[in-house]
């Protein structure tokens, strides 16, 4: 039986994370992953992504700067599925061709001991992999989560899709329906469009992204109207029917529509069929994740800890490697404590959605005397400099203590810019002294300013 310190079950960031520094903290660390090491993130997911949303913004420029002739305009639009092709090519170079040899390299250059396959516990302080034993003093969780594929009549046998077809695949459908509304769903429906697909999007919700604030996602959805996407909110699809080249989509209003794919983005769940957690006593929490306290460590385990997307807790990558450094400083005898108050939250359209912390109604329901501030982001001088026409910031505050408690933004790179409300928040950075901050000029982060002063000013005079 080999045995190590530390087992990792799972490659993805935070799996990496832990490994990689409990390794150099003197400790034996092996490492099991099925799949790529890496995770979903780099090959499928978040480099992916935004390498084909970058493109689609180009595209998207060029195609509608007026400072470019009809000839430019024709060349970048009128052929979108060759622009796909070119885009999904360097795509695929960026997520590193789907091979993870030099992750593996990486990770055993640093010693690392790396095992391909699915690990299960067989009993306290074992795992068991393709007829291979491997003991542990300490166990990290860090397996992740698998798609949620909609209870509808039909769909198993239709043309669908999930997010990593969407993003390894090099073909672009003429015509999709996107199924769900949230970052994910909201992210491919923009590259799709901004190439020329025809999309519509199916929303059970009665806005986008609905955990933020109202006004960011209607001003996402206004951008989606003006990028040619159908927004159908408060729908809820109930049968498919696949055609000869098409799917037909019924909707509980009794319309249907019609598309060449379904691309299902509705959600995901955690990934612990198989594992073994039973035999150590653990018990899924709510939705299925793993409950762990602050320390990262499964509750009810000395020895058990897990990180990243199965915890349910803020699922990015960034919550992922936050995660494993928490858990890495409690394995090395440092005394770490995860605070998720500050831990933003992005969608990268284009104008970017960014949020962080709480939304007012979040805020009001969690007992906070909430008050809230808001400015259009054209209103700066950056944005009158660039022609922007759209975006929005709203800042939420707590009245009694004078601190911020969470922001919502829409604008170009707001996934930067909200950098600051995030420290402000972590660090409760008192309201008066936000508002003494001096921006740079002219520059987007300068919305900031107004809403401060009126929070400011809704609280009255200071302590």
């Amino acid at each position: 039986m080999d045995t190590h310190d530390v087992v990792v079950l799972g490659g993805g960031s935070a799996g990496e994370s832990v490994a990689t520094t409990v390794v150099r903290g003197g400790k034996s660390v092996a490492l099991v992953e099925q799949r790529l090491v890496g995770g979903e993130c780099p090959y499928f997911a978040c480099m992916p992504s935004k390498a084909m949303l970058s493109a689609a913004e180009v595209r998207h420029r060029i195609g509608t700067a007026p400072t470019f002739g009809a000839v430019s305009r024709s060349l970048a639009l009128d052929d979108g599925r060759a622009a796909y092709r070119a885009a999904a090519a360097r795509r695929h170079e960026i997520a590193a061709r789907l091979d993870d040899s030099g992750e593996v390299r990486e990770l055993e250059g640093v010693g690392v001991a790396v095992y391909r396959g699915r690990g299960r516990v067989v009993r306290p302080g074992v795992l068991e992999m393709s007829g291979r034993i491997i003991g542990w003093t300490d166990l990290v969780i860090s397996v992740g989560t698998v798609f949620d594929i909609p209870d509808i009549e039909g769909l198993d046998r239709a043309r669908t899709w999930t997010s990593e077809e969407v993003y390894t695949t090099s073909e672009l459908p003429s015509s999709v329906v996107v199924l769900g509304g949230g970052a994910v769903g909201c992210e491919i429906a923009q590259v799709l469009a901004r190439f020329g697909a025809q999309v519509t999007i199916v929303q059970r919700a009665p806005r986008l992204i609905p955990a933020e604030e109202p006004s960011v996602a209607e001003a996402l959805a206004d951008v989606f109207v003006q990028d040619g996407i159908e927004v159908r909110l408060n729908s809820r699809a109930v049968r498919a029917e696949r055609r000869q080249d098409t799917v037909g989509l019924f909707l509980e209003d009794g319309s249907q529509l019609t598309a060449e794919r379904i691309v299902i983005a509705a959600g995901q769940s955690p990934r612990l069929e198989g594992l073994g957690l039973e035999t150590l006593g653990i018990r899924p929490g709510r939705g299925g994740f793993l409950d762990v306290d602050d320390r990262c460590r499964v509750r009810g385990q000395d020895h058990v800890w897990a990180a990243g997307d199965i915890t349910g807790i803020a699922r990015f990558t960034h919550t992922a490697n936050y995660q494993g450094r928490i858990i890495a400083a409690n394995l090395l005898g440092r005394e770490a404590r995860a605070d998720y108050r500050a831990i933003p939250r992005g969608v990268y359209t284009d104008p970017a959605v960014a949020c962080v912390g709480l939304s007012s109604d979040k805020a009001r329901e969690q007992g906070y005397d909430a008050v809230s501030a808001s400015m259009e982001v054209r209103r700066t001088a950056r944005a009158r400099a660039t022609g922007l026409k759209a975006g929005r910031l709203v800042l939420v505050a707590d009245r009694r203590r004078r601190k911020l408690l969470g922001a919502a933004a829409i604008g170009p790179h707001a996934e930067e810019w909200i950098g600051e409300a995030a420290l402000a928040i972590r660090a409760e950075v008192p309201i008066d002294v936000l508002t003494d901050v001096v921006h740079a000029f002219p520059t987007f982060s300068e919305t900031y300013e107004p809403p401060l002063r009126e929070l400011a000013e809704m609280m009255g005079a200071g302590p």
